[in-house]
């Protein structure tokens, strides 16, 4: 009986430990999704603003604009991923879809960072166009023997392409190609500030027509603009840094001293795309106190599958939506919502 009950004792010691290996030493390939950091565009991050501006006045705003994140858990045993499967504000999800097989962690990590710097860039430019400050398409170069050559000028800044107006480097290269090559076209054009235009026409050149310039984007403004803050990677900062800058900038206060968060990239035209995360982003927004949260059209059905009591969701497609939404939020009306 002795040797029996030494067995037993042995067997539930051994499967003890097998649990305990199972559920606390072995990691699993999962990662879970949770509610991040919010952070107030128009304040201070680490002791230092957010978005700071020298050579032009600041406003001050009653009211608060939330970028939000998704926090990214790694190196999940598989008690944490049961864990996390139990918890509703929590996602856990194969590790492949965050972090791709052909990929390592660091440079996935080095992509969001560059993602997150060009998204403040695309911001900026989104911005200071709202703000009066338009891109302006300037030759940079202009090849010898080129059409262009002996016409265009190092420092034009081309404006239109037969009347249709050109406001970025895509744009003006979108213009050319609408056309075959060998067709007289029309160049609107500034030098020194007068305004000309010219007749070029473009030749084949690599099977697309071309006139032989090479252009730059430029945007003059008699400020300084900086956005400084780190530990975040990715797009989806975007929408939330252009309303920022806006708001320092323009002498009202566009959040009408409600707190407001959102999320969605922005592109230079002020479009606004589509993010991931938005489950957890929302519970993320209400736990900060947000009122209304700005959600990329893209991601309404995502976003309404998922709302959060009390807090409605303002559908934005471009710039223009976002700053309608906290006009009705400054008016004390209902922003048009994402719909179910």
């Amino acid at each position: 009986m002795r040797r029996r009950g030494a067995t037993v004792l042995f067997g539930g010691v051994l499967l003890a430990l097998l649990l305990w290996q199972a559920f606390f030493a072995i990691r699993v390939p999962y990662v879970a999704l949770g509610p991040g950091p919010t952070v107030n565009t128009l304040g201070q991050a680490d002791k230092h603003d957010v978005i700071s501006v020298t050579g032009a006045p600041v406003s001050t705003s009653a009211g608060q604009l939330r970028l939000v994140t998704v926090s990214v858990t790694t190196d999940l045993t598989l008690f944490d991923a049961v864990r996390g499967w139990l918890q509703h504000d929590y996602a856990v999800v194969p590790r492949e879809l965050v972090y791709p097989p052909d990929q390592t962690q660091q440079q996935v990590d080095q992509q969001n960072a560059q993602d997150f710097k060009d998204s403040q860039t695309s911001a900026e430019t989104a911005a200071l166009t709202k703000l009066g400050y338009p891109v302006q398409v300037t030759v940079r170069e202009v090849k010898a023997g080129t059409p262009a050559d002996g016409i265009l000028k190092q420092g034009d800044v081309i404006t239109a392409v037969d009347g249709t107006p050109v406001a970025t480097p895509a744009k003006l290269t979108e213009a050319i190609k609408s056309k075959p090559a060998g067709t007289p076209r029309t160049f609107a054009y500034t030098r020194g500030g007068a305004a000309a235009t010219a007749t070029i026409v473009p030749r084949p050149e690599d099977g697309n027509p071309r006139i032989g310039v090479t252009v730059e984007p430029k945007q003059p403004h008699p400020f300084q603009l900086k956005i400084d803050l780190d530990k975040i990677g990715g797009p989806s900062a975007g929408l939330m840094f252009t309303l920022g800058i806006i708001d320092k900038l323009d002498p009202a206060d566009l959040t009408g001293g409600q707190v407001v968060a959102g999320t969605g990239t922005i592109d230079d035209e002020g479009k606004v795309g589509p993010i991931g995360g938005i489950p957890q982003k929302l519970v993320a927004a209400k736990r900060d106190g947000a009122k209304v949260f700005l959600t990329p059209a893209a991601n309404c059905a995502e976003a309404s599958a998922n709302a959060v009591p009390g807090l409605p969701l303002a559908k934005v497609a471009t710039l223009d939506d976002a700053l309608a939404a906290l006009q009705a939020v400054r008016d004390h009306r209902q922003p048009a919502l994402c719909t179910p």
